[in-house]
């Protein structure tokens, strides 16, 4: 069947051509029959029609231009009196809109085709319905088409299925496809007139078309004149809509005006990248105030600006901003609208979500997976492009069907996809995020029944959820042994109105918890259904009822960890429902005590610790006769303890303490002398949400940093009035955050946090100086330090003050012996030497020694001799602070407080790590405060690479699981090194990597060349340098100077109170040894008579002969018992004179001798030259004194490492000779055997003749000792450089030698590192668990020896000296040798 194409064709002259003639013209289509109409049976010539491509583009319009019916939708149009594109709900049709839009896209496609076109102009007339478009630019050749003899205006407009876009082969980027267009808005107008000037041709084309495209009048081609074509091409479109087709009447109305004139606004948006002349766009004779598609989006009302914005290319540009919650797009393609988006929106979007979710994820972390539909939904895509051939799902083309995989070259950049992130699409994804999840917890709040079942542990009130449950209390208890406690209380109060419920650990803290923390959480959800909550009810007094209690009681610990599970709880109660503390006595606290005395039938009861000081203060004589008991938890007051616990609930106004309504709780400070910010926030609203939500850290700091010494929240009080929140916070919870910090960061005078002090304190108690079990020490810091945390825990720390490897301690105050990782009943430690050189024992007396239960413990900080936290460093992370100070040279500590003794400036220092071979470099401008710290690494050959270095807190498994990446490659990158080697040892690093030469070229071209490449770079940082300073407060430093004047300033007061102290101490001394020669000299010449007498007498005797009184320490009085004075009845004076004179009166018999009142009187001139001395001695001088002492020790300790060393060194090179030995034996025999089989010599061959003597064989053929000249070879000559190399090591890692025998020369070139210090740095020494015979030292003349040939000598290849701390030392210093042993099970090393 031939095709049908029955457009109208017009020739040269206008005259209709017989194949497109349609003599009705308007008829469009064959009306039914009257028979049809009547119901009777169609003829077949009614049934089965064939119309021409006109009329059936009039009869069915929906499938071209879409639908002709009147829409009523929202749509962006132009607002004509504030010259803004608004939103908004209109009625339109949307064929019309369609046919004015091809007109315009198609003037558009021309600045494709022509870059120099540079104006467009669109005039809308509602009134006379007359629409035109006129574009200039090259223009329509007004030229005879010979195929179809006609004019090629003529064919473009009145032509369907013509055009110039069907070679789909070439790459177009227009909005015509498929040859329709121009011919649509011609069927659908009553007139429409085409204009057009060919400057080429200088013709002037114009011709009308009528009636839906079936009239058309002649075209009339005149000669254009010079000053039109001087103007240049032209085309120019007008027509007049049939509006009746429209289903419109009359004319344009306002609704139709403003959606078409948007569309003259999107043309001057979307067309404003291309290149060529700025294309001006003008409506109605006004040219649109548009620059490029950035400002055309900021003309949209109601529509955020893009947040992010990129032009990716020449053809694409884009915009992200928020959306109102659901997915917003407006876009482009080739100029034109697509509306309902496609393929390239879709894209970018996809995108976008993408890369958004991974920063959501971490925002939302726990919560409920936010999927990228979920994330498009908040996004507003804006696009502009051009694109090759598009496709369009209908010819209305608001939908684009274009793959996206055909953009994949196109990507967005990473700033701008960060520039998305800062804006506010992530907050808003977050809170649509957290709405849903109020949705579902909504519908998973608890019910009001009677019996609750599912729930272990919950002895329910048998009035819980019934009509009385307004008046019941759930206690939650801290555990189950607090547990015990109330249900052994609820036999006096009964169990109708009383349920107790144990918390398992703290409660959640769910300010900042994500809704999936929030459900899969036990205790919380618990504690939901049981108390019958449902979230997102406001509560009251009136509807309380609903609620399974009416009361809810927290009873934990009086400890610091009880008051932040009570935090925790009125946290969780004011998240969800802050109206439930305004009900009267909903929350409430049994307190217990915490300290109990009793005298006879006397007792006092304490609920905190500073109050039974200021009542133990109040009896004068130190509550002296009364019995005093510390209630560490709820556990100690058990049932089984004198029924306590019913004593407890017997007085319940005495133990449960209300909170006070947070309405009302305005706070405020009562403290005259506490300093407050003005816009610190007070309240008790807001301080709960200060102390518990993330966002609120730097509010928390100062919030931490007000606290006195003395605060604490008196119950006492509170018992008849009860408890603000804000005091809670401020006076109690407060104090658990003060704990917080104190066990995370240490103090400025010592550098130690409280368990370290714990161990220190034990250590010296003990004079630990013989080796003991760790776990032992363990067992007795826990006894006599009131250690309260974990066994593991401690042992860890034991364990990290004795670590010497190279990044933790530049000086482990403990022995190392064993390994790290072993177990603690295993490894041995003790106090090194030098410990006790830091903190000097003068200074013990003058310390704080803090208390606990009644128990004197470690000091509220030691004060040693040099600041310990700079040489050692300290990581901490506590509440709202944290702190990481690095490791400093203890020689370059020690010089600065030299200088500053003298009165110099001190020098800056900079981080130093004993041991470490690499490079610490210091970065300047901005990042001022940063080091890069640079492992070491050498290109041998042309494909080997030598690490013998890594950064500080890289292990040497680690680096070994990233060369293995780097060996064997992945999916997307192949192998980059083909082998590696390890020859470590327990304190060296040595990986040998071999690759192709190429690629160690390219490694060193890279970025921060071969270091970049290997990851042996990395950064430490001296920027939150954060200790608690000399009042107890917490402060952050600049820079180590800072630390070390603050330091210094308080450790030379202790210096001044250290000569008081000794010169009291010894002046008391020295009394006594006067009193006592005197008292001995009277004996023995019988002046004075002490056998015989009354005790009375003879005190009063010694009173009036004028001997002093020295009672003993009030604490050594405390730990002796004394018996004699417990049998004797005397009066307080004469046990004060017994007390007093005992030094006298109990010394031995054989004291009382003339020689021993000689050797009192030497004594005394003794003591009297010391006191001497000692007042003769500055604080200063003490100082330095004490500074000596540790440079003394350090220069010991590093003697010791360099003889183990030099040790180790020897033995290697012993064993190396050896197998070098063995090695060259096996060969000569493999030869002599293959000589055998390959030569016949007379000589070696054994006769048949049993009767012929047999020949001996030739020495020179066996012995290899008489050919010597192989000790003449120069590779012999270096047999003796296995110990030189050693002893270049040493010399080189500038480690003293002690005295031995004078070695070969070593002719090596010294270490530039070598510096010209008498004494020489050396790393912390480590010795093996077993000691071993000394060993001896070889020279090189015992490896020359007869037994050994010289080639048996092996030197050592690229020697690596061991290091005790891994081997790294700090850059441009002397580099510290480590060797802590030669045993290779040595503990404490971490590889």
């Amino acid at each position: 069947m031939a095709a049908v194409d029955e457009s109208f064709d017009f020739s040269m002259d206008g005259s209709v051509d017989d194949e497109n003639y349609n003599p009705q013209k308007t008829a469009v289509a064959a009306k039914p029959s009257k028979a049809a109409s009547k119901g009777k049976t169609k003829t077949i010539e009614e049934t089965y029609q064939k119309k021409t491509q006109l009329e059936h583009i009039l009869l069915r319009p929906d499938t071209y231009i879409g639908s002709v019916e009147q829409l009523t939708q929202p749509m962006f149009i132009l607002n004509s009196e504030t010259d803004r594109i608004v939103q908004k709900e209109i009625s339109f049709t949307p064929g019309l809109y369609k046919i004015f839009d091809e007109i315009l896209v198609n003037a558009a496609d021309n600045k494709q085709r022509d870059p120099n076109m540079d104006r467009l102009e669109v005039e809308i007339d509602a009134e006379t319905n007359t629409i035109s478009v006129k574009n200039n630019g090259k223009g329509i050749p007004v030229v005879e088409h010979k195929e179809h003899n006609c004019y090629v205006p003529t064919l473009i407009f009145g032509h369907l299925l013509t055009g110039s876009n069907f070679d789909d082969d070439e790459k177009k980027t227009t909005g015509g496809r498929n040859g329709y267009g121009a011919k649509l808005a011609n069927i659908f107008s009553t007139e429409f007139t085409v204009e057009c000037l060919d400057s080429e041709n200088e013709k002037k084309f114009s011709q009308t078309f009528r009636d839906n495209m079936h009239t058309a009048e002649t075209p009339k081609i005149k000669k254009a004149t010079k000053a039109e074509i001087k103007k240049g091409d032209y085309t120019k479109i007008t027509f007049q809509p049939d509006l009746k087709r429209f289903n419109m009447n009359g004319q344009l109305d306002s609704d139709t005006t403003g959606l078409l004139s948007k569309r003259a606004y999107d043309i001057a948006g979307s067309m404003s990248m291309k290149g060529g002349k700025k294309l001006s766009v003008f409506l109605n004779g006004k040219k649109l105030p548009i620059k490029d598609f950035k400002s055309y989006i900021a003309l949209f009302d109601n529509i955020q600006k893009p947040d992010a914005f990129e032009k990716v290319n020449d053809q694409w540009e884009v915009g992200v901003g928020v959306s109102d919650g659901s997915f917003q797009q407006i876009s482009f393609v080739n100029a034109i609208a697509t509306t309902k988006g496609g393929g390239h929106v879709n894209y970018i979007a996809d995108q976008v979500a993408k890369k958004l979710q991974a920063a959501v994820k971490k925002k939302n972390k726990g919560g409920t997976e936010i999927k990228p539909n979920q994330i498009k939904n908040h996004l507003a895509v804006f696009v502009n492009c051009l694109v090759e051939n598009p496709t369009f799902d209908s010819q209305t083309k608001e939908n684009m069907t274009k793959k996206p995989s055909t953009f994949s070259s196109v990507k967005l950049s990473d700033k701008f996809i960060k520039a998305v992130e800062k804006s506010g699409v992530v907050d808003s994804i977050m809170q649509f995020a957290k709405f849903k999840a109020n949705q579902a917890l909504k519908r998973k709040g608890g019910t009001k029944k009677t019996k609750l079942t599912g729930i272990t542990k919950l002895d329910d009130a048998n009035n819980a959820g019934t009509a009385k449950s307004k008046d019941c209390t759930l206690i939650i208890t801290e555990g189950d042994s607090a547990k015990s406690l109330a249900v052994s209380g609820l036999s006096v109060v009964g169990r109708d109105f009383y349920g107790v419920f144990p918390l398992k650990g703290k409660p959640l803290n769910v300010r900042d918890a994500t809704h999936a923390q929030i459900m899969k959480n036990e205790e919380i959800m618990n504690l939901v259904e049981i108390m019958g909550l449902k979230f997102g009810t406001t509560y009251s007094e009136e509807n309380i009822k609903s609620l399974r209690y009416g009361h809810l009681m927290i009873m934990a610990d009086q400890d610091h960890d009880g008051s932040h599970i009570k935090g925790l709880v009125i946290n969780f109660i004011h998240h969800f429902w802050p109206s439930l503390l305004d009900v009267p006595g909903f929350l409430q606290q049994f307190i217990t005590p915490i300290v109990k005395c009793t005298k006879g039938k006397k007792s006092e009861t304490f609920f905190t610790l500073p109050e039974y000081e200021e009542w133990k203060e109040g009896t004068g004589n130190d509550a002296k006769g009364w019995t005093t008991k510390y209630y560490k938890g709820l556990g100690t007051s058990t049932s089984s303890e004198g029924k306590t616990s019913k004593e407890y609930f017997s007085n319940l106004d005495i133990h449960e303490i209300h909170f006070n309504e947070i309405s009302s709780d305005v706070g405020d400070v009562d403290d005259a002398d506490m300093e407050v910010e003005d816009d610190f926030v007070t309240s008790g609203a807001g301080l709960i949400d200060m102390a518990f939500s993330k966002a609120k850290v730097e509010e928390r700091k100062v919030w931490l940093n007000r606290v006195e010494k003395d605060t604490f929240l008196h119950y006492s009080n509170a018992q008849t009035r009860g408890v603000n929140y804000s005091e809670f916070i401020n006076k109690e919870l407060v104090l658990f955050s003060q704990y917080d910090n104190i066990r995370s960061i240490p103090h400025i005078m010592d550098g130690l946090k409280p368990s370290q002090r714990k161990v220190l304190f034990a250590c010296f108690k003990k004079k630990l100086k013989n080796e003991i079990k760790v776990a032992q020490l363990a067992g007795y810091i826990g006894e006599h330090s009131a250690y309260h945390h974990g066994e593991m825990s401690l042992n860890g720390t034991v364990i990290g003050m004795a670590q010497s490897y190279c990044g933790s301690n530049n000086i482990n105050l403990l022995y190392p012996s064993g390994k790290d990782h072993a177990s603690a009943r295993y490894i041995f430690t003790r106090l090194e030497k030098i410990t006790r050189t830091i903190f000097h024992p003068d200074d013990d007396a003058l310390l704080t020694y803090l208390n606990d239960d009644g128990l004197s413990i470690e000091p509220e900080y030691y004060m040693p001799v040099i600041p310990l936290v700079l040489v050692n460093g300290s990581d901490g992370i506590g509440t709202g602070w944290s702190t990481t100070i690095q490791n400093h040279d203890p020689r370059e500590v020690i010089s600065n407080l030299r200088k500053m003794i003298h009165g110099d400036e001190p020098e800056m220092m900079h981080p130093h790590f004993y041991g470490y071979t690499g490079e610490i470099t210091a970065e300047t401008g901005k990042r001022q405060g940063s080091y890069i710290v640079r492992g070491k690494i050498e290109r041998t050959s042309d494909t080997t690479l030598l690490i013998t270095e890594l950064p500080i807190g890289k292990w040497t498994q680690d680096y070994k699981g990233f060369l293995e990446g780097l060996m064997s490659g992945t999916d997307k990158s192949p192998s980059e090194i083909s082998d590696f080697k390890e020859n470590h040892t327990d304190t060296t690093v040595s990986f040998t990597v071999t690759t192709t030469k190429d690629k160690i070229d390219s490694f060193e071209k890279g970025k921060d060349g071969l270091h970049g490449k290997f990851k042996l770079s990395t950064t430490i940082s001296t920027k939150n340098m954060t200790l608690f300073d000399d009042q107890g407060k917490i402060r952050r430093y600049q820079t180590s100077v800072d630390i070390l004047r603050t330091f210094f300033d308080h450790r030379l007061e202790f210096y001044v109170k250290r000569k008081g102290m000794l010169l009291e101490k010894m002046g008391r001394e020295l009394s006594i040894l006067e009193n006592k020669a005197r008292f001995v000299e009277e004996v023995c010449n019988e002046e004075l008579v002490v056998s015989n007498r009354k005790r009375k007498e003879l005190l009063h005797d010694l009173k009036e002969r004028g001997y002093d009184l020295f009672p003993k320490d009030e604490k050594k009085r405390d730990d002796e018992e004394d018996d004699d004075e417990a049998s004797v009845e005397e009066s307080a004076s004469d046990a004060d004179l017994a007390k007093g004179f005992e030094y006298l009166l109990g010394m031995k018999i054989w004291s009382l001798t003339h020689e021993r009142a000689e050797e009192l009187r030497r004594q005394r001139a003794e003591k009297a030259d010391e006191v001497d001395e000692l007042n003769a001695t500055s604080p200063e001088q003490l100082w330095s004194n004490d500074l000596d002492a540790i440079d003394e020790a350090l220069t010991e300790r590093d003697a010791d490492i360099a003889a183990d060393l030099k040790e180790e060194m020897n033995a290697q090179a012993k064993n190396s000779a050896r197998n070098k030995k063995k090695a060259a034996s096996k060969a000569k025999a493999a030869k002599k055997a293959k000589k055998k089989v390959d030569e016949w010599d007379s000589d070696l061959e054994e006769s048949d003749d049993d009767f012929v003597v047999k020949k001996p064989v030739p020495k020179k053929k066996v012995a290899p000792k008489k050919a010597p000249a192989p000790k003449k070879t120069a590779p012999r000559k270096k047999a003796p450089s296995a110990v030189a190399a050693a002893l270049a090591t040493l010399e080189t890692l500038s480690i003293s030698e002690p005295a031995a025998p004078a070695p070969l020369p070593v002719k090596e070139k010294p270490s530039p590192r070598k510096t010209s210090a008498p004494v020489k740095k050396a790393a912390p020494k480590k010795t093996a668990p077993q000691k071993k015979p000394a060993k001896k030292v070889y020279d090189s003349d015992e490896f020359m020896s007869d037994d050994s040939d010289s080639s048996d000598v092996e030197v050592i290849s690229s020697p690596v000296a061991p290091r005790a701390r891994s081997g790294r030392a700090a850059a441009k210093k002397v580099v510290y040798a480590v060797d802590d042993s030669d045993d290779s099970d040595s503990e404490f090393e971490f590889d």
